[in-house]
Order: C-alpha cells, then sequence, then structure tokens
C-alpha cells in the first residue's frame, strides 16, 4: 500500500517556535509607539547593560539575564520576521525531526547565546538593541551541515526529508577537512562579513548583526554533536519509503 505523505511536514518543536515568535511580533505591534520602544528594548540584548548601563535600560537589572534569550523573539518588521521564519522551516524542520523538540530547543537556544556574547565581545558597551533569531537559525544551519553531505554522497537526500535520524553524522575533524563544508561555511562568512560595507538590512530596521550569525553558526557546527541522540547506524533502503 502506498504511504501517504502529510502536506506539511513540519515538527511541533518548530511550529511552537514559529508561534510564539509571531505572537510576540503581534502583540508588540498592538501596542502604543512608546510602549513598543520600551519592551523593545526591555527584551532586546543590548551590550551597554553589562557596561554598567543596565538599571538606565528599560527592563533593568533583570533583562541583563531574561534579554540574552527574549532577543531571539523579537523581530524589527515583518520582513524580518519572514525572512527568519523560512529559514526556519527549511533547516529547523529537518533538525527538530533529528533531535527531537526538547534537544531542538535547547540547541537552538543555545546557538542564539551563543551569538549574542559573540556580539558583546566585538561590540562591548554597544547601546544598539540586537534582536532576531537569526543567531539560533544560524546554529542550526551549523548543525545541519554535520550530517547534509552524507546524504547527498549516499543519494539518500530524500532522508533530510522523511528520517534525517537514519543519516550518519560526520565527526568534527570529519566535517573541518570535508571541502564541501569548508566551501559552504567561508560562503556563510563572506556573506554575513559583507555587513560591514553596508549590505544587509531589512528595511528601516538597521544593519544585520553578523557578529550573531557567525557565533551561532560556529556553536552548531561544533557542538551539535554534544546534541545529537541519533543512533550512528546505516541509512534503511529507499524501499522503505515507497
Amino acid at each position: 500500500m502506498t504511504k501517504r505523505e502529510p502536506i506539511f511536514n513540519v515538527p511541533g518543536g518548530v511550529l511552537a517556535t514559529l508561534a510564539v515568535l509571531i505572537a510576540v511580533h503581534v502583540a508588540l505591534s498592538l501596542l502604543s509607539p512608546l510602549e513598543y520602544e520600551w519592551w523593545v528594548l526591555a527584551l532586546a540584548f543590548i551590550p551597554a547593560r553589562y557596561a554598567g548601563f543596565a538599571s538606565q535600560l528599560p527592563g533593568g537589572d533583570t533583562a541583563s539575564i531574561t534579554s540574552l534569550i527574549t532577543h531571539m523573539t523579537v523581530h524589527a518588521d515583518i520582513m524580518h520576521l519572514g525572512f527568519n521564519a523560512a529559514w526556519l522551516l527549511a533547516f529547523g524542520s529537518v533538525l527538530c525531526a533529528r533531535l527531537g523538540s526538547l534537544r531542538f530547543l535547547a540547541f537552538s537556544i543555545m546557538g542564539g547565546l551563543a551569538g549574542a556574547l559573540l556580539f558583546l565581545v566585538f561590540n562591548p558597551g554597544l547601546a544598539a538593541p540586537v534582536i532576531g533569531a537569526s543567531g539560533a537559525i544560524s546554529a542550526m544551519m551549523g548543525g545541519v551541515m554535520r550530517f547534509l553531505f552524507n546524504a547527498i554522497d549516499r543519494r539518500e537526500g530524500y532522508l533530510l526529508r522523511e528520517q534525517p535520524r537514519s543519516i550518519p553524522r560526520m565527526s568534527l575533524a570529519q566535517s573541518l577537512k570535508d571541502r564541501r563544508v569548508v566551501l559552504a561555511s567561508l560562503v556563510f562568512v563572506g556573506v554575513n562579513l559583507l555587513a560591514i560595507v553596508g549590505f544587509g538590512k531589512f528595511g528601516e530596521s538597521g544593519a544585520i548583526a553578523w557578529e550573531a550569525h557567525i557565533g551561532g553558526y560556529v556553536f552548531g557546527l561544533f557542538a551539535f554533536g554534544a546534541f545529537d541522540a541519533a543512533t550512528q547506524n546505516t541509512a534503511p533502503p529507499a524501499s522503505e519509503f515507497d
């Protein structure tokens, strides 16, 4: 009997994440301009908080802790949200199906945190807010690199959608020696570094926080193995999915 495939193959963890991002965006859009500004700044990651100015910024000292996570839920406009949502569905769905919802959420949060911390290293004391899930999504991209090309090499790309758990994972050493992973990583870094010379804007919302993207990606590439619980066995034959 032919196996019926769902029209949308999106794991619950990804749908829940997307729902939170949309809900926060809608809730903020319903506020008055002054309330909107206060809440965005309270939720945003602002390096100046860690340079002695936390009490002078919305959210106070509490936001020095909470904003490490809450900044990932806020987006500048619908274009920013839509862009991140598209990449979340593309990479997050594969990763969540492999890791499971809890590991996926932990991995994503840690990736976003790594991105924020690298931004802090490059911009100590900066008063500009950093918002968006891009650091977390960059970590997802880095994580997928650890098994993407194994599926392609085996001509089993369909497993990325059907059963990503069965794709063997590259070790970190193998990944760093694989020319395709290295090239993809260099392209990712290069595209983000273009932001330094003015490329990469979301309408009037400001420049891309390239440091957060690179920090998230590097975390995802290097730390994926610590979150991956998939059994490293031989992938099943294609006939199982006929």
